[in-house]
């Protein structure tokens, strides 16, 4: 870590543990919307068909951990993608400099003219940019391919993305054991209710770090789309019931 970096790290009261987690923040927060709109989804539907709360979790369970692990997959098999792709084109462009270095200084002149350079100034950054290898392969993937470096290991993406899905996804199961077990004597689904609120709420929050669009707009979102599923799956859930079992 450079002196910068330590330097903005006390600063900003981050440890290097946290900065670590933070980079896969997104994951964390898509993984943990996922798994509570989809466990409650299963839920909001089995009290729609009046289900009894032994099959509620069940299904909660179930769905826990089969969407999760889907989802954990999917996001570790789209990194281990971007970086093939990555390498690939990498690949490309390092024998294309070994071996057409006419062409490609041509293509970089290319991309710098295209951003205003002209005459002498346009030779020198050409010139510095082709003097160094590296430099010159990384402008050509960025610049040209519009390729960045994936910095993210899949395998903790996979493992954030599981993990968030996971114990956000548990929230609204938890009433329903309690209930289980004889901890609670209110409406399992009303509870579940509830908690799940609560969590969207403190799930809206965590998004604004992703997506910056305001604390207030990414609560709404998450709320409203957690409500819009429930109350589907929920009108679903009483149909079936009414078509099936009558």
């Amino acid at each position: 870590m450079s002196v910068h970096e330590k330097h903005e790290d006390r600063l900003h009261g981050t440890s290097p543990l946290f900065k670590k987690v933070e980079k896969y923040l997104p994951e964390m927060v898509y993984g943990s919307i996922d798994g509570i709109v989809t466990t409650f989804a299963v839920v909001a539907g089995s009290a729609g068909a009046g289900l009894s709360i032994q099959v509620v979790l069940i299904l909660g369970v179930a769905n826990l951990v089969a969407d999760g692990l889907s989802m954990s997959i999917g996001a570790f098999l789209s990194k281990r993608s971007e970086i093939d792709n990555y390498n690939k084109h990498l690949k490309i462009e390092e024998w294309e400099i070994d071996n057409v270095p006419d062409v490609e200084r041509k293509e970089i002149e290319d991309i710098y003219r295209q951003k205003g350079f002209e005459g002498e100034e346009l030779a020198m950054v050409v010139n510095r940019i082709t003097s160094n290898r590296e430099v010159w392969l990384q402008t050509m993937m960025h610049d040209e391919l519009g390729l960045m470096k994936e910095t993210k290991s899949p395998f903790k993406s996979g493992f954030f993305t599981f993990m968030a899905f996971v114990v956000a996804g548990a929230v609204p199961l938890i009433s329903y054991v309690a209930t289980l077990m004889n901890k609670v004597e209110a409406s399992p689904f009303f509870i579940s209710s509830l908690f799940t609120c609560v969590t969207f709420i403190l799930i809206g929050a965590a998004k604004n770090f992703v997506t910056q669009s305001g604390y207030v707009r990414s609560i709404i979102e998450t709320v409203g789309l957690g409500v819009i599923a429930a109350v589907a799956a929920y009108a679903l859930g009483d149909l079936l019931e009414q078509v099936i079992l009558t």
